[in-house]
């Protein structure tokens, strides 16, 4: 009887700790989103998502829907000036079939519609994966897990200057190498 209540404690305990962290993503988001510039990411991910184990790695469990942290994610950085999202999909993701894996067209299409017009990379799943350990050796990223249980359905957004554009960096460049 003593064992038991002690074992419905711990897992009170465990159930408390994963509600706080699911509860505090968005927090978690608001506190990191000033630091975090350009090469920093912020992967939205499915459930089967690995923990990963670099150090620059953080992993919260969100809880929450999928396309609804995607739209809080890109509502937080649209708001700051300092950063943009460079959005990445794997390039798996338009060949899941419904059969497969029912409700992924729907998710599809309800992904692009979040995404609108911006612009949208795709990589092969693994070549993203290694890109974030890459990146995890020298920046932060920032992964928040949903519960989403579709395959290759992970947002990565990959964090640019938002106030300094790729061609102004190339006329900058172009300028230095002009005036030596």
């Amino acid at each position: 009887m003593w064992t038991h209540g002690i074992g419905l404690l711990a897992v009170a305990a465990a159930l408390a700790v994963a509600g706080c962290q699911a509860g505090n993503w968005r927090q978690k988001l608001s506190d990191e989103l000033p630091v975090l510039g350009h090469r920093n990411w912020i992967v939205i991910a499915d459930s089967a998502y690995p923990a990963q184990s670099r150090a620059g790695i953080e992993t919260l469990y969100t809880g929450a829907d999928q396309v609804a942290v995607v739209k809080a994610v890109l509502a937080a950085l649209d708001a700051s000036p300092h950063v943009r999202p460079v959005v990445h999909l794997d390039a798996e993701l338009p060949m899941v079939s419904d059969k497969d894996a029912p409700g992924i067209a729907a998710y599809r299409k309800e992904l692009a519609a979040v995404l609108g017009k911006r612009p949208v990379h795709s990589l092969p799943h693994e070549e993203i994966i290694a890109k974030l350990d890459k990146a995890g050796e020298g920046f932060r990223v920032l992964i928040l897990k949903t519960h989403m249980t579709l395959p290759y359905t992970s947002v990565f957004l990959e964090l640019d200057c938002g106030y300094w554009t790729a061609e102004a960096e190339q006329r900058l460049r172009d300028a230095i190498k002009a005036a030596k």
